[in-house]
Formats: C-alpha cells, sequence, structure tokens
C-alpha cells in the first residue's frame, strides 16, 4: 500500500542530537580528544574574557564549530551557521541542543577574534598532542619539516605603488581593467591595498607570482603528527629561518635530525643546525652548484630513511589545501591567517589520531 505523503507543519520531539549520530561516526571518536583539550585550555579562556558581564559565546563551542568548518571543507562562516541550524550532526559536536538559536555570523566572528588575541589556536594544537596516550605515538629525535604557500584574499589589482603615485585602473566600476605591461613591480615598492601583509612571491622559474603567506610544518617522523605549525611572510629566506626556530624548541641540546627538500640546502642553514646539534637531513641541490651536504651526512643509512619519510609532509599540506579549504585564504592579515592555519593543522591531526591510537591500543 502506498503511503500518503503528509506534510507535517509543527513536531514535537524528545530525541537528543546524540541520539541520532550514528555510533560508528568517526566523529564520535575525535570529540573526546577535542573535550580533553579543551578542559586544558579553561584557564586560558578565563583570563580573555572579563569577569562580570553579558555572557558571549562559550568559547568551547566557538572552537569545536571552527573545527567542523575544517573537517567539511566549509567555505565560510556565513555557511558554517547556516549548516548548524539544520545539520544534526553539526549541532552534536558543537554542543547545543535541537531547539538552540544559532548565532549570528557576525557575533561569532567577533567572538572569533577575541581568541586570536590570545593565540589560542596554537594552544589547543598543544593540548591535543600532550595528552599521555598522544605522547606515545610522537618521535622525540626524528622530525622533517617543509613550507607551502597559501594564496592570499586578494587580488593582484591591488598590488600598488606604495607612494600611490601609479595610475589607478581604466574604466569604471570596481573591477576595471589595469595594464601592467612593462612595470616593474616589487614588494620593496608595492604593496597590496586589500592585505598589507601579503607578499609577491614566485616559488620558481617559469612561476607566476602571486600574492601569498607561507605555511610550515614540523612533524616527527614515527606517524608524521604535526607538532609545531608557523606562518610568515612569503620570502626566500622563510623557509630555513623558520625550520630553524621550530627545531630549536625541539632539540633542547639533544642530538636529533631533521629531514627537508632541496630548498633548505644552503650552506648557512646546514651550519646554523649543526651548531644547535642537530643533524641536517636536507636533500642535496646538485644543479650547478655544490651542495652543503656532503658524506659525512649522506654516508649514513639513517639519512636515506629520513629522506623517504621527509615526503609524508605533503600529507597534511594536501589535507589542509584542499579538503579544509586552506589553498587559498579567507582572511587577511598574518596575524589572522596564522590562526587559522594552525588551527587546521590541529584539525588535520585529530583526523588521523583515533585510527593511530586504535591501533597501539
Amino acid at each position: 500500500m502506498r503511503g500518503a505523503d503528509i506534510q507535517t507543519g509543527a513536531l514535537f520531539s524528545y530525541l537528543s542530537p546524540d541520539v541520532l549520530v550514528p555510533r560508528d561516526h568517526p566523529l564520535r571518536a575525535i570529540r573526546p580528544l577535542v573535550n580533553a583539550a579543551l578542559e586544558k585550555l579553561s584557564p586560558e579562556f578565563s583570563k580573555l574574557y572579563a569577569p562580570a558581564g553579558r555572557a558571549s559565546i562559550a568559547p568551547e563551542k566557538l572552537l569545536r564549530a571552527l573545527l567542523l568548518q575544517a573537517f567539511y571543507g566549509v567555505r565560510s562562516e556565513r555557511q558554517l551557521m547556516e549548516q548548524i541550524t539544520y545539520n544534526m550532526l553539526f549541532r552534536w559536536f558543537v554542543g547545543l541542543s535541537m531547539d538552540a538559536p544559532v548565532w549570528d555570523v557576525t557575533v561569532f566572528t567577533k567572538n572569533r577574534e577575541r581568541l586570536l588575541l590570545g593565540d589560542i589556536a596554537l594552544e589547543f594544537l598543544v593540548a591535543v598532542m600532550s595528552d599521555a596516550a598522544v605522547q606515545q605515538l610522537l618521535s622525540t629525535e626524528h622530525f622533517s619539516v617543509d613550507g607551502t604557500l597559501i594564496d592570499a584574499w586578494a587580488s593582484m589589482k591591488s598590488f600598488r605603488r606604495k607612494d600611490g603615485s601609479d595610475d589607478g585602473p581604466i574604466g569604471p566600476g570596481r573591477n576595471a581593467e589595469r595594464d601592467f605591461h612593462g612595470e616593474t613591480r616589487t614588494n620593496e615598492t608595492h604593496a597590496s591595498t586589500t592585505d598589507p601583509d601579503a607578499r609577491l612571491y614566485r616559488k620558481s622559474k617559469g612561476q607566476p607570482s602571486r600574492l601569498c603567506f607561507m605555511g610550515h610544518l614540523l612533524i616527527e617522523n614515527r606517524n608524521g603528527l604535526i607538532i609545531d605549525v608557523r606562518t610568515s611572510h612569503a620570502t626566500g629566506r622563510a623557509e630555513r629561518e623558520i625550520a630553524e626556530a621550530m627545531i630549536a624548541a625541539r632539540a633542547h641540546g639533544r642530538r636529533v635530525t631533521l629531514g627537508s627538500d632541496k630548498a633548505y640546502d644552503a650552506a648557512e642553514h646546514v651550519a646554523n643546525l649543526r651548531a644547535m646539534g642537530v643533524t641536517p637531513h636536507v636533500a642535496q641541490n646538485l644543479s650547478g652548484r655544490r651542495s652543503a651536504i656532503d658524506g659525512r651526512t649522506t654516508r649514513h643509512p639513517g639519512y636515506a630513511v629520513s629522506q623517504r619519510i621527509r615526503k609524508r609532509i605533503e600529507e597534511p599540506f594536501g589535507w589542509i589545501k584542499a579538503s579544509a579549504g586552506l589553498r587559498r585564504t579567507r582572511h587577511r592579515g598574518l596575524g589572522r591567517v596564522g590562526w587559522m592555519v594552525t588551527l587546521t593543522a590541529a584539525a588535520c591531526n585529530l583526523v588521523r589520531l583515533p585510527k593511530l591510537l586504535t591501533s597501539v591500543a
């Protein structure tokens, strides 16, 4: 017998969002890790808010919502609020009841800015990775580093002379034509009017110059988990300088190794690593010049192992840029971009941790 197409205008339900989420859903394994890290951050949250006054969005709920944006590649915070309104899975993960009102997107964004002042994204990554069970997954001796370009939320037309002497766009409208032919543009003489922190950078010969930032990851070599994240201006020395800063915080006078690609094969960088007691497992750049890496390093079997494992760092970069949607940032300013890159890196770890923890249990 065919069922009738009865439209229900009003419905009373006593079900909680928890009942509607499948027991084997991946987010069920991720949520306890997130809640444990947020509990550790409670004292840090208290420092960011006044002791009295109108209650804000709970920072725990705000961070869970931002993690969902990374997990599912939601393109904007406006769409994120839309999803939380009708998606019971999102409501359950954030911690909202079935009938709880969803925040206005402007209010949500302003509350997110408060967390940026406290550098909560980095604190959250540290809290996740400091869990006792997670610590057993990490190598303390062997690491790999790399950097990638993240396109800025700025048009090439916004890259104008700092002194304002260049001609404006030709024609009416906000997207008028602009002729760059024969014009020399550099970061010393030009800056983006949309995002002054963005830098014009070309990855290699034959590649186009882009307005971008540079993201840097440090992973441990046992399971390829991210243990440090930095974001910087896009410059030719940024990768090596940030790599030295990140590994210095991990070495602590111990003998460790650091794997990296040919872009790090520079005599000054290799010398700085050795001065810190770090063995530079840097890929040799033999294209027309002498490599800074010689037989002292390459003759050891560990060098070949490190060169093979360091390629795992491309996997989190791929997830961050493709799945989480950070190939091009949706924010402006080095501070905001760096905050979101760090939180997205923490989300990348959270996606992998449940399976890793199960395998060693």
